[in-house]
């Protein structure tokens, strides 16, 4: 049982007051297990990913971050023994996460099974969120600390509302903290947040993933003034949008006051299979985890933010996130 004020990690609690510099939105390896199974990819190999990772959190560390926050949940690959592997070697901590990444349609064992559905009974995502969380995931005893849903382009599709509606019921069992993926362009952060207040969840609770790709402040002060996070969290994807663009808005959002309502991340990985290495180091090569401490925090810096705001988003948020509420 998780105790008042800690988090659950890859090594066990801790409070959450010693999570320290925390990336809040990343991921350690991002695959797909059929495809990983029948179509290797050319540039994936285990043990040489698990250096790789390894080494990636000893520089972090040496930078001074403290926490990530791995966002992989099914859909994504997530192999919670495989980075269980990374975790053990680490002095970074790891936090695990629960979900399910869909844009559109869940896998067909989900049209079978469930409420009214051919083999009847309690929605499956429901118990598998619930003991994620509770018992520990998939055997390993790595419980989840952060529960991820997703919506984009398709929007509230049939399936994503059953994840979505799933991950509100595992919050308020168990009070771990909701986190999303969003469509900037579509501004579906709105649609997304007012979906889980209705079925809830305190807009406190959640953060609005990728805000940091839209430069709409009217739409992201309108999410953060219901008391929701801004996840400013992909530094580095400047495929998407130039980092110094993101920054602008991270700098007009702090002067307006909202320095306790963002926080900061890569949505970066070590390994993805679907934007691998190579590319990545042919296009985007400032999207890893270290992008924000060697280039972001200086440019924030220079643009006028205090320490003050620089701990808020970095520690002080992070950590009021991630500590479970009372279900």
């Amino acid at each position: 049982m998780t105790e008042a004020g800690e988090v659950q990690t890859f090594t066990g609690a801790v409070p959450a007051s010693d999570l320290g510099v925390t990336l809040i939105h990343e991921h350690v390896f991002v695959g797909h297990p059929e495809l990983d199974l029948n179509f290797p990819h050319p540039e994936w190999d285990e043990a040489a990913a698990v250096e790789t990772a390894v080494a990636g959190l000893d520089r972090l560390w040496d930078l001074g971050v403290r926490t990530v926050v791995d966002l992989t949940v099914l859909g994504l690959g997530r192999d919670v023994a495989r980075v269980a592997t990374v975790a053990a070697r680490s002095r970074v901590r790891l936090v695990a996460s629960t979900g399910y990444y869909t844009a559109d349609v869940l896998p067909p064992y989900f049209h079978t099974h469930g409420p009214g559905l051919l083999i009847d009974g309690p929605d499956p995502l429901v118990a598998m969120f619930v003991d994620d969380i509770e018992t520990g995931i998939a055997g390993t005893g790595v419980r989840a600390g952060m529960l991820k849903v997703v919506t984009d382009r398709p929007g509230l599709t049939p399936d994503v509302t059953r994840v979505i509606t799933a991950a509100a019921v595992a919050h308020q069992q168990t009070g771990v903290p909701i986190t999303t993926h969003t469509h900037a362009p579509s501004q579906n952060g709105r649609e997304q947040l007012a979906f889980l207040v209705e079925h809830g969840v305190a807009p406190e609770r959640v953060v609005v993933g990728h805000c940091g790709d839209s430069e709409d402040l009217a739409y992201l002060r309108e999410l953060a003034d219901t008391g929701a996070t801004l996840g400013m969290d992909r530094f580095g994807m400047e495929h998407v949008l130039p980092d110094e663009q993101r920054v602008r808005t991270v700098l007009a959002l702090l002067e307006l006051g909202y320095a306790d309502r963002m926080v900061l991340s890569h949505d970066a990985a070590f390994f993805s299979r679907v934007t691998p290495p190579s590319w990545r180091a042919a296009h985007v090569p400032n999207w890893h985890m270290e992008n924000l401490h060697r280039r972001i925090v200086p440019l924030l810096r220079e643009g006028g933010a205090s320490e003050e705001d620089l701990h808020r988003m970095l520690v002080e948020n992070p950590a009021r996130l991630l500590t479970p509420a009372c279900p």
